[in-house]
């Protein structure tokens, strides 16, 4: 029975050492010094960390606003293209008119001259020879010198 009371008295021993030594806030200072080093590194991390991600806010936030920009001009590019096109199918057709009216008039001044054709020389160089411009035809009161 001693060796009982012994064994129970012991356990119960160790039992309050043991939660004695748990609350304990003693460390080495070898330990409290590598404690203190993560801790610093720890709040040094966090304010890098703060930094970075409000990098990244800036950074998304100027992506955005170049995006839209290109967006824009590239609709505005669109609608360039657009016009452009356009004015290039009407220079494309009024040079096709132009180019059947030259044809036009030459034929006609062909077929003109072919009738007016004279057997002399002489009269056919009147015919084409134009008169002088009149130099008085100007009115005088307008103020021209």
């Amino acid at each position: 029975m001693h060796s009982l009371s012994m064994q129970r008295l012991s356990t119960v021993f160790a039992c309050g050492l043991m939660l004695s030594l748990v609350g304990c806030d003693y460390w080495p200072p070898a330990l409290q010094a590598q404690i203190e080093q993560l801790r610093s590194e720890t709040q040094t991390l966090a304010m890098e960390k703060s930094q970075l991600q409000g990098q990244v806010l800036d950074l998304s936030k100027a992506k955005q606003e170049y995006q839209s920009q290109v967006d824009e001009l590239s609709r505005t590019n669109q609608e360039k293209t657009a016009m452009i096109m356009g004015l290039q199918k009407q220079l494309d057709t009024v040079r096709t008119k132009a180019s059947k009216a030259r044809a036009s008039k030459t034929t006609q001044r062909k077929t003109a001259m072919k009738a007016t054709v004279k057997p002399s020389g002489k009269a056919a160089q009147k015919s084409t020879r134009k008169a002088p411009p009149n130099r008085n035809s100007g009115s005088k009161g307008v103020g021209s010198r």
